[in-house]
This record gives structure tokens, C-alpha cells and sequence, in this order.
């Protein structure tokens, strides 16, 4: 017999949604090691964009000469400047994830900085960067960003132009690279970032759903138990009652006649209640037998009385009316009168009169169980009582116990006739 499943490992499963590999062993060595990736990705771009920074312009534009003694510390200053900024924006790529715009801010600037450069040239970190901020930020933030990027680097550019720094020429190169480098990152990182939150928004919503029926499931769970608390406790409570009331009955009567109908009657309440209490712990079963799902109807109000009768209590039962009524009321209806009966017999063993009263009309059932002869004080806390409201909220109904006019024990219930079984969840209005 194999041993069954911890809860830990049925959450584990729960966590991880059975979700697919991902393809291809490449990609998910990327996946499990994003650190790895970023660093060599930095690499790669800090080998690409230092080449340029050796490039600065020695001299003026249609300026042919060598450049000067003294210009050639600020040529050095000038590279040194640009190789600085390379390794910063490279440094940063690093940190891309979690750092987006701070990366397309620095590879802005590598740009900007190879207006400088004594050729037309270019890197890939603005294409690296445009792809991280539309991943990892939004593809709106990644759209705003490069249009300001591009048009902040015109506006540089053709300044530069204007003084005489640059050419036209390496302005005009230098913009439409950028450009073509920041489209084709921006539309990639568009695509691979919205299909990227939509995926997560699916597995959030997914484990949302794993969440929701668990709950569900426990609510369910404890709704069952409740249920089955319910019905074990009229069923064995009125029961053992009423088997008490005999019993003690055949045993005070000299009368042998008496004695063995009480006995008889004693086996039969008792047999009653057993197959009522195996329908009911047939729900627990886990074989396949074709056990009922819900127990086996209640008692109906009139043999709850005549076995009450048969105990030797003054009950009497008055039905007035007749309307359809839903199965929810019907089952109500005869757990109510049951338990109110059986606390009749309980809590007034003198009494000498207990009357129940079941009026019909064409909105509402009213069910009314007045007694007299209570001995002591009468419990309001039980589980009877507080059974007894559940099942009328469960039909939105009330419940009303307390003591009546001429010291006697009033019990009233007032159920809709059509409420539907799965009209539950209505607040509990019971007064003392």
C-alpha cells in the first residue's frame, strides 16, 4: 500500500501549475541563470563600444594637417571621457532588469558621445537597453523613452553641425543609426514584453484559481460537517429521548402488557435512529458503494408526535392548510418540530400539555411548539437550539424561542413556503 501524498507536496504541484518547459536547452539555461546572461551581454556590448572611443577627431572638419603637440591631451581627455561613459552603460546592463530607464538613460548618452567620434559609428547598447525598458518596464515607457532619446540626440546632433564640430554627414549617420538600433530593440521587447505579461497575468490568475477553490473546498468541507452535526444530533437526541421516556416507562409499569409495548416501541425508535445514522455516515464512507449522498428523510411532524404519545407525553399536533413547499422546507419543517418536541421532553417532564401547531399559508409556514411544566432554567446555548436556526436561515427563515405568557416555553418558526435549498447564506435572526 503505497503512502499517501503529503499536503506539502500537493501545494508544491499547486505553485508550480504543472506549467511546460520551456524549449530549447539554451533558453533554459538563460531562464535559470539570468545573472549569467546579463554579465556576458554586458561584455559583449563593452567590447563593441569601446572600439569607437579610439576614433576621436584630431582635427576640424576639411582640416587635413596632424594634429598639434597641444592638441593631443585633449584627444586623450576626449577618449578617455567617452571610454568612462562606455563602462558605466556597460556596467549598468548588469542591473538592466531591475534598473531599466537608468540603462536607456546611459546608453543615450554613449550615444551622444559618439557624435565626437571621427567616423560614423555606433554601438549596441541602445538596442540592448530599448529591449530591457519594453520587457521591463512597459512598451508605452519604451515608446516615450526613444522618441525623447532620438529626439534629444537630433537636437544635439544638429547643434554640433551648426558650431562646425561635426559634419552633416555624421550628424545625419549618427541619428538614423540610433534610430534603426532603438526600433528594432523597441519591437522586440514590445512583442517578447507583452507576451511576457500576458503569460504572467495568466499564471496569476491561475494561481488566484488555485487559491479560490482551495477555499471553496474548506468552505465546502465545513458546511458538510456542520450539516452532518445537525442531523446526527436530532437524530440521536430525539431518539434516546424518546427510548429514555419508554424505558423508564416499562420499568415503573407492573403492568406486563404495558412493559413489553414499551420495549417494543423502545426497538423500534432505536432502529429507526440506526438506519437514519447510516444513511447519514454513508457520506463518509470512501469505498465505491452506492451509499446516498444526503441523509434519509426526517421524521415527519405526526410520527414524531404519535412517538411521543407512545412515551407518554401530552403532545398534540394541529396542521391547518396546505401550500406547495420546496424539499428544504419540508425537511426544516420536520427537524424543527422533531428537536422541539424532544427539548419539550427533555426540559418539561411534568408537562401536561406540549402542542405543536403547523399553519400553512400561501407566502409563509408557521410552526408553533408551546409547553408548559419547564423545570429550572433553559439553556439557550446548545447545539439543538442552534442547529434549529441554521436550518431556518438555510431557508431564510427565523427562529424564536423563549418563555411564553402563563409560564410555559414557546418555540416559533417562520420559513418562506418556496425557498429554494441553495437560498442559504441569509444573517441568523434568533431571539431569547
Amino acid at each position: 500500500m503505497t503512502s499517501p501524498r503529503s499536503r506539502s507536496d500537493s501545494i508544491r504541484e499547486d505553485e508550480e501549475l504543472r506549467l511546460p518547459r520551456t524549449p530549447g536547452m539554451i533558453r533554459r539555461f538563460w531562464a535559470r541563470h539570468p545573472i549569467v546572461a546579463d554579465v556576458l551581454i554586458a561584455l559583449l556590448c563593452l567590447a563593441l563600444s569601446l572600439v569607437p572611443a579610439g576614433m576621436i577627431a584630431p582635427f576640424a572638419p576639411g582640416d587635413t594637417s596632424a594634429p598639434t603637440a597641444d592638441a593631443a591631451p585633449a584627444l586623450v581627455f576626449q577618449s578617455v571621457s567617452i571610454s568612462i561613459v562606455v563602462i558605466g552603460a556597460c556596467a549598468l546592463l548588469v542591473r538592466r532588469r531591475q534598473w531599466p530607464v537608468a540603462a536607456f538613460v546611459a546608453a543615450v548618452a554613449v550615444s551622444v558621445s559618439y557624435l565626437f567620434v571621427s567616423v560614423p559609428t555606433g554601438g549596441p547598447l541602445l538596442l540592448v537597453t530599448s529591449y530591457s525598458l519594453a520587457v521591463y518596464r512597459s512598451s508605452r515607457a519604451c515608446w516615450r523613452g526613444l522618441a525623447i532619446a532620438i529626439a534629444a540626440l537630433a537636437i544635439i546632433a544638429f547643434a554640433l553641425e551648426r558650431g562646425g564640430v561635426i559634419t552633416f554627414q555624421t550628424a545625419a549617420n549618427a541619428v538614423i543609426g540610433e534610430l534603426m538600433l532603438g526600433l528594432i530593440g523597441a519591437l522586440i521587447g514590445v512583442n517578447v514584453g507583452g507576451r511576457r505579461r500576458y503569460i504572467e497575468a495568466v499564471i496569476d490568475r491561475s494561481r488566484q484559481l488555485l487559491v479560490e477553490r482551495d477555499q471553496q473546498a474548506q468552505l465546502a468541507a465545513a458546511a458538510e460537517r456542520a450539516r452532518i452535526a445537525r442531523e446526527m444530533h436530532d437524530i440521536v437526541s430525539h431518539s434516546l429521548t424518546v427510548i429514555v421516556a419508554l424505558s423508564e416507562g416499562a420499568a415503573a409499569t407492573p403492568d406486563h402488557e404495558r412493559a413489553r409495548r414499551a420495549a417494543t416501541a423502545s426497538a423500534t425508535t432505536a432502529r429507526s435512529a440506526l438506519t437514519e445514522m447510516r444513511a447519514m455516515l454513508g457520506v463518509l464512507r470512501s469505498d465505491d458503494s452506492p451509499l446516498p449522498l444526503a441523509p434519509l428523510e426526517p421524521v415527519q411532524p405526526h410520527d414524531t408526535v404519535a412517538s411521543a404519545q407512545r412515551a407518554g407525553y401530552p403532545v398534540t399536533l394541529a396542521v391547518s392548510g396546505k401550500a406547495d413547499i420546496s424539499p428544504a422546507v419540508a425537511h426544516a419543517i420536520a427537524r424543527i418540530v422533531q428537536e422541539g418536541v424532544t427539548n419539550a421532553m427533555r426540559h418539561a417532564p411534568a408537562a401536561t400539555a406540549i402542542s405543536v401547531r403547523v399553519d400553512h399559508t400561501p407566502d409563509t409556514v408557521i410552526i408553533e411548539i408551546l409547553n408548559d411544566g419547564v423545570a429550572g432554567t433553559v439553556g439557550t446555548g446548545g447545539f439543538g437550539l442552534r442547529g434549529l436556526a441554521e436550518r431556518a436561515a438555510h431557508v431564510r427563515g427565523r427562529l424564536h424561542s423563549g418563555p411564553a405568557a402563563g409560564g410555559r416555553w414557546s418555540l416559533r418558526a417562520d420559513l418562506p413556503s418556496g425557498a429554494h435549498p441553495d437560498d442559504a447564506g441569509q444573517p441568523v435572526k434568533e431571539t431569547k
